[in-house]
């Protein structure tokens, strides 16, 4: 009412000329501005008054062809259309703000991978060349004291004996209260045993740092085998000390034709128990440099153990009846005399033991003195082995023999055949 329709695309009609009529009517009519209201009205008379838009139901009007009405829209040009967008793509989570951006691959690792391939290839070639060209008994590189001793059992045994030989059996220098002694090797129990010293270097070495090593040279050091008799040796430093030293154990010596009592008297004297390591150690050494340096023993204060009283008694049951005269020993159908003027004295000597005066006999001075006498005499052992007559036989035989009074009695005879 009062103002222009406004058609179903929501644009304003311009309203129309003062005194037309709409068109469209059966009878025409006043004009839309015109048309007079009067009275109250409804809500028919509201659609009786509306304006009749061009459709296929209204007869043609002016200005359009078929006489519809023109649309005021005409000539305005058509929105274009708007393409569709495409798809935004979804947001980045932000990252969390403890989290640390992961960094590249560095392109260092990658070789040094491949530096450590190459060097384990390396390795293993160098490992199978050392086991290949290393498969002699005693390994290469395999030394004793410096002296290489590589190749086969025998020539490994034949180097040390070249190489040390002189050296273990030479005499072993030693002082004792400052007086200079030597201790022989085979009599002090000391040696260098060759054969087992070979038999624990030889045999395979798959360890690969020598393996490798041997094709540069290194050395494989083994142990030197130097056993110790300690029972032979505690023997010998009981000799030395019976002659060493400024203490004076009573004794008897056998000079030609008499037995002397030498009483006892305190002093210093070799101390056997801890000779024995020292001594060992120097022989090692001296096996070892090629050197035969003096050693000195450690001494202790000593009393003598031997008495008078036990100086009486071995001079009446044993040393006045054994230079009292000739004694003779026999084996088979050969026999040899020892006298107390020469003999007698050579072989004889008494030790201290445990308080006590025992005889003791020189066994190489034995063996010297009967020579060759009983060559060819066969002695029935135990185990039904026969054997050549031993200094051992013939001492065995003195003993009884030196304390005799009749011929008889000081004459030794060695069993041939003992059953």
């Amino acid at each position: 009412q009062g103002g222009a329709p406004t058609p179903p695309h929501g644009n304003p009609l311009p309203p129309p000329p003062p005194g037309s009529q709409i068109p469209g009517g059966p009878t025409g009519g006043p004009a839309f501005g015109a048309m007079p209201v009067t009275g109250p009205h409804t809500d028919e008379d509201t659609r009786a008054l509306a304006p009749r838009w061009p459709g296929p139901e209204m007869p043609p009007g002016p200005g359009v062809p078929g006489g519809a009405l023109a649309d005021p829209l005409d000539g305005v040009p058509a929105p274009r259309p708007v393409p569709p967008q495409q798809a935004a793509p979804a947001p980045r989570p932000a990252p969390a703000a403890d989290a640390k951006p992961a960094k590249p691959a560095k392109k260092g690792r990658n070789k040094l991978a491949l530096a450590g391939g190459a060097i384990v290839a390396l390795i293993g070639v160098a490992y199978g060349a050392g086991l290949l060209l290393n498969h002699s008994e005693v390994p290469k590189g395999t030394t004793v004291f410096d002296v290489d001793i590589s190749g086969t059992r025998e020539e490994a045994v034949a180097k040390l004996q070249t190489a040390f030989g002189n050296r273990a059996n030479a005499p072993l220098q030693v002082t004792v209260g400052g007086k200079q002694a030597e201790l022989k090797p085979e009599k002090a129990g000391l040696s260098l045993d060759s054969q087992t010293t070979v038999r624990n270097a030889a045999g395979s070495d798959y360890n690969p740092v020598t393996v490798i090593g041997s094709l540069f040279g290194q050395e494989r050091p083994a142990t030197p085998v130097i056993p110790v008799d300690e029972e032979k040796l505690q023997v010998a430093l009981q000799e030395l000390a019976g002659t060493s030293g400024s203490a004076v154990e009573g004794t008897i010596k056998f000079e030609p034709g008499k037995a002397v009592a030498v009483p006892g008297k305190a002093g210093t004297s070799l101390d056997v128990d801890a000779s024995v390591e020292k001594v060992t150690e120097a022989y090692r050494a001296m096996v070892e440099t090629g050197k035969a340096v003096p050693v000195e023993l450690p001494v202790t204060e000593k009393a003598p153990t031997i008495t008078q009283a036990e100086l009486d008694r071995a001079m009446n049951e044993f040393a006045k009846p054994a230079m009292s005269g000739n004694v003779t020993v026999k084996a088979g159908d050969r026999s040899i005399p020892f006298g107390p003027a020469k003999s007698l004295p050579k072989i004889l000597r008494m030790e201290a033991v445990d308080g006590k005066l025992v005889e003791k006999y020189d066994l190489e001075a034995l063996k010297e003195l009967y020579g060759s006498v009983f060559d060819g005499v066969l002695i029935t052992r135990g185990n039904g082995e026969k054997t050549a007559v031993t200094p051992q036989d013939v001492a065995g035989v003195l003993g009884k023999a030196l304390r005799g009074k009749t011929e008889a009695e000081r004459t030794g005879v060695i069993e041939t055949n003992p059953s």
